[in-house]
């Protein structure tokens, strides 16, 4: 019976994550994506082992205004590493309008 329930709950998980991965995610705000390119600062080049970088953030805001990264998408481990950590529990002005909002925010670096 106990792994009935244990097989019950874990099909739910399943279940919830499938709908959030399906969400059609949207554009943040110019205020939100300005924020976060100031939170992303000057040293993101250190981070850079090509001349040009894409990297996609998905994140969502929770009810503390701050972002819980959900992936980063990019060719390169490191930058995914390093924006993951720079960007991952940080605060921002943005209130959520729904719960569970999902925000994609694709990012385009060129070392000078």
């Amino acid at each position: 019976m106990k792994n009935l329930k244990l097989f019950v709950v874990a099909i739910a998980i399943f279940a919830l994550n499938i709908n959030a991965v399906n969400a059609n995610p949207i554009k943040p705000s110019e205020q939100l994506r300005s924020e976060i390119i100031d939170i992303i600062g000057e040293t993101y080049e250190d981070a850079l082992n090509q001349e040009m970088l894409e990297v996609e953030i998905l994140f969502t805001v929770n009810s503390k205004s701050e972002m819980i990264v959900l992936s980063v998408d990019s060719n390169d481990r490191d930058a995914m590493r390093y924006f993951k950590k720079k960007l991952n529990y940080k605060k921002v002005s943005q209130k959520s309008n729904k719960p569970g909002e999902i925000y994609l925010l694709p990012i385009k670096l060129i070392q000078q």
